[in-house]
């Protein structure tokens, strides 16, 4: 029976009411992939297609949130949604690495097919695209992408680029073949690559100056991702780039990171570095406000926040990773390093081995005054391979005891994962609440629970844990930790009791 517009108009309002627009619209993605399943196989048993019927800026909200090769999919069953995937806003082809090798060859083509036919007057807002770096699919995608950049209006663009040997395969020659097929994709599609603006590359040894030559080809980079990529070992890396906001590099074998010139950053994240001289340089970094550092690595040596911020006045968020081992910051004199953290607002101490005595964080917290949140994690995370070859060599960080009478007039918020009812913990917490005179919140946690850990060591997974469990002990714990404190009163939760 067909409809005239009035009657298709008020029928269109119907079905959106009946499926709850804005609810729909706000379904998790998983549970939208299953709705449509769920339509799908009404369609093939004949059953009433109301789905289908749904306004197109609906349905478009819809396909757009469950992954182009799912929205494809389900429009294929429907002559009323097949002219959609032509009016996709965003294209997102992002699968498993295992569903890639089976697939690996569609993405090519569905990416020519979808921006070969789609009109040039829907903006892209994002094109995200996960491939294998195999030459002949590379240059079919970087060819369709590099003519939808000069003839469509698209507003983000990111390639993930996959190597068919995963990182613990790799051997040195491996990385300097995918290096050498990546400066070729690159050479030969410069358009795709000139608009491009997210970039996650990895397994790669470069030549001296190939990644300064990728970054002058990718004019608009907003991001950019090294995993086990470097320009050979203990080489250095100058970053220079004018558009660029965060930067991650996890592993290789950069003896120094420099940061140039980087006007624009914001984020930078760099983790498992594995040389001690100087792993990272910030020279020109005005914006830089989310430092994330990671490491296992350092034997004999131990970092200056003082020297390493320098440059980088302006970082508000501080995230330290410790890898259960040894602590690799040296606490200085808040004098010192009070000028480089003077908007920190956040920090996150992750991984503290649980022997750590952690008083000697308290070092930041009289040298950031306007901190604002402290988390601090203390898990032996034993099924580290670091972990297990550099237990005889973990040692406490030397360190001054702080001025007893500091006080500190900003913190709000203190996190403990890890927490034990010993000396250790609450010696320090009843420091902090003596020294934040006007903290609001202690949030104390139980120890995080590895899968892993728990099956190779057992015997340390199932260690006795002090955790208090009895209204009886939280009063009394509650009642040690403030009662040095004359100003402060915060709220202590026990976040771990079931």
């Amino acid at each position: 029976m067909k409809f005239n517009r009035g009657r298709r108009r008020s029928r269109d309002s119907e079905i959106a009411a009946c499926y709850g627009e804005e609810r729909l619209s706000e379904l998790p993605s998983d549970v939208v992939v299953k709705v449509l399943g769920t339509v799908k196989t009404q369609w093939k048993s004949n059953a009433e297609d109301r789905l289908s019927e749904l306004p197109n800026d609906l349905l478009l909200n819809i396909l757009e949130r469950v992954g182009t090769l799912d929205a494809i999919r389900t429009c294929i069953l429907s002559k009323r949604l097949q002219e959609l995937p032509t009016m996709l806003s965003q294209i997102v082809i992002d699968l498993s690495p295992r569903d890639l090798f089976e697939m690996d060859g569609v993405v090519a083509e569905v990416t020519d097919k979808i921006l070969s036919t789609r009109s040039p007057h829907i903006t892209v807002h994002k094109l995200k695209l996960k491939f294998f770096l195999v030459p002949s699919r590379c240059l079919s995608i970087g060819k369709s992408v590099g003519l939808a950049m000069v003839t469509q209006k698209l507003d983000a663009a990111e390639f993930e680029i996959m190597t068919q040997k995963d990182f613990s395969h790799c051997t040195d020659a491996h990385r300097l073949l995918y290096a050498k097929k990546f400066n070729d994709f690159v050479r030969d599609c410069p358009d795709a690559f000139a608009g491009l603006t997210r970039l996650h590359l990895r397994n790669m040894r470069f030549g001296k100056s190939d990644i300064s030559n990728i970054l002058s080809h990718c004019k608009r980079l907003e991001f950019l991702s090294f995993f086990e990529c470097d320009e050979g070992v203990r080489s250095v890396l100058h970053v220079e780039h004018a558009q660029l906001v965060e930067l991650v590099i996890i592993f290789g074998k950069f003896e120094t990171v420099e940061l140039a010139c980087l006007p624009k950053l914001q984020r930078m994240s760099y983790r498992d570095w594995q040389y001690d001289d100087n792993p990272l340089v910030l020279g020109f970094v005005p914006q830089l406000s989310k430092l994330s550092l990671a490491c296992p690595y350092l034997s004999g040596k131990t970092l200056n926040l003082s020297k390493l911020l320098a440059n980088a006045p302006t970082v508000s968020d501080l995230y330290l990773e410790f890898r259960s081992e040894k602590i690799w910051i040296q606490p200085e004199c808040p004098k010192v390093l009070a000028p480089v953290l003077a908007k920190l607002r956040f920090v996150n101490l992750d991984h503290l081995r649980e022997e750590c005595d952690i008083s000697w964080t308290l070092f930041l917290l009289g040298a950031a005054p306007y901190l604002e949140e402290l988390c601090i994690t203390v898990w032996d995370h034993k099924c580290r391979i670091e972990s297990q070859k550099s237990v005889s060599k973990k040692t406490d960080v030397k360190w001054e005891p702080s001025d007893p009478h500091f006080k500190q007039k900003n913190l709000a918020r203190l996190t403990i994962y890890g927490f034990q009812s010993d000396d250790n913990f609450i010696g320090y917490i009843r420091r902090v609440i003596q020294a934040a005179v006007n903290i609001r919140e202690v949030s104390l946690h139980s120890r995080k629970v590895c899968p892993l850990c728990f099956e190779k060591f057992p015997q340390v997974a199932l260690r006795p844990s002090s955790y208090p469990r009895t209204s009886e002990e939280l009063d009394l714990l509650r009642e040690k930790m403030t009662a040095a404190s004359a100003t402060a009163s915060p709220v202590i939760h026990f976040r771990s009791l079931g």
